[in-house]
């Protein structure tokens, strides 16, 4: 915050305006704009934003906002049993995403249950997705959520690998399609 008064001087300068003219372009005082610029105000938004629009420069420039972390997720694959997950969330806790590409061979159905809510999406191939007493085939572009306390088992249809993206968060938290169903 102490650089932004600064900041806001040595943009004005550079584009050669002088306070009477920032004043009539913003309709904040004189005044006000001087103790901005000395440190003697603290910035608001409701300063900060026409000063933004009559230098046209977005808020973030002229507060001189830190620059946006690298957004990349960077994270080791994990391989179990023929099945490679990429996590794709970088925190730890609540919801979970990962790329999951199962090969086929791996060993049967074995129904598990645990604490939790999943959410698949299929991205390749086919999946056979067994929960509870459900024996289903999933396509891509087709999507199941469930309760993971329903015991469920999941690998491939046939002998060609399936790619799924995995949501999975914690009991209560149920991710939502915004589809329109398909009409019979």
């Amino acid at each position: 915050m102490n650089e932004v008064g600064p900041r806001l001087r040595r943009i004005r300068r550079e584009r050669g305006a002088t306070l009477e003219a920032l004043s009539e372009a913003t309709g904040i005082s004189v005044s006000t704009l001087s103790r901005l610029e000395s440190g003697r105000r603290r910035p608001s938004l409701e300063l900060l934003l026409p000063i933004a629009q009559a230098h046209r420069l977005p808020l973030d420039e002229l507060v001189g906002a830190p620059p946006v972390e690298d957004p990349r997720v960077r994270s080791k694959p994990i391989v179990r049993n023929g099945r490679t997950m990429l996590p794709l969330t970088g925190r730890l806790g609540g919801l979970q995403a990962y790329k999951v590409v199962q090969q086929p061979g791996g060993p049967g159905p074995d129904p598990r249950s645990h604490e939790g809510y999943e959410w698949l999406y299929v991205l390749s191939g086919r999946l056979r997705l067994v929960l509870g007493e459900h024996d289903v085939v999933l396509g891509p572009g087709e999507a199941a959520e469930f309760d993971t306390r329903v015991p469920h088992w999941f690998g491939t249809a046939d002998d060609t690998p399936v790619e799924i993206l995995s949501l999975f968060g914690p009991q209560g938290e149920r991710m939502h399609v915004r589809a329109r169903p398909k009409r019979a």
